[in-house]
């Protein structure tokens, strides 16, 4: 239960993630109604199910080899802290244009969830945020395939019930997201993968019996 407590803050974060794909689905919401921005979102949950499978069956045979090696935290945090400072010092305004949607007809699903596909798909910051997290969170899942399956399932769950809140509440995000506030969620964003990643790679310096102790007061705190 614990991990799915865990897991959901995370796929709510991650539903929020300035991006491309952010405000295509909002547009698509506000232009063509919810079930074709709900299709559109499939495609996206879709491409990150493939990324998480290639970044766990990718990495797996590697991660067990080093799953108790100090320097693993040092790797997982290192990928989210630069991703984490990629987001932050990212000056492109994400703003949407004419070329940036895909013409499709109101009833061309497939096209709909094809162009949510490919637009995550295509994005190499996923694959890295993705790749990062099954090297931090394996390890911690004591590379158990079910609670790790758990675990990754209830992010996705949590990012995707997020998404359809999205959706229904998509004219009036649209209309409050202005460019100062666009950059303040990427800043605070970009901050919260970096302080993220410095903690995990502080790990790796931390002899076992602090580590033992961070991991009590944060069981501690969960459960209370």
């Amino acid at each position: 239960m614990n991990d799915i407590i865990n897991a959901i803050p995370i796929g709510i974060g991650l539903a929020f993630m300035i991006g491309p794909v952010f405000f295509v689905l909002l547009e698509t919401s506000a232009t063509k109604g919810f079930r074709a921005a709900l299709v559109f979102d499939i495609g996206v949950i879709i491409a990150d199910i493939i990324f998480l499978y290639f970044s766990y069956f990718g990495s797996r045979t590697l991660l067990e080899k080093i799953k108790d090696d100090p320097r693993l935290f040092l790797l997982g945090g290192g990928i989210l802290f630069v991703y984490g400072l990629l987001i932050f010092f990212k000056r492109r305004k994400p703003v949407i244009t004419d070329d940036d949607l895909v013409v499709v007809e109101k009833n061309n699903y497939f096209g709909l969830f094809f162009k949510g596909f490919l637009l995550n798909f295509i994005n190499i910051g996923v694959l890295a945020f993705w790749l990062g997290m099954i090297v931090v969170m394996s390890p911690q899942l004591e590379m158990d395939d079910s609670r790790i399956f758990t675990y990754f399932a209830a992010v996705l769950l949590a990012y995707f019930i997020t998404d359809l809140l999205k959706i229904l509440l998509a004219k009036q995000l649209k209309n409050k997201l202005t460019p100062i506030v666009i950059r303040k969620i990427k800043r605070g964003m970009g901050i919260a993968l970096m302080v993220f990643g410095l903690f995990l790679a502080a790990q790796s310096l931390l002899p076992d019996k602090a580590k033992k102790q961070i991991d009590s007061v944060i069981e501690k705190s969960i459960s209370e």
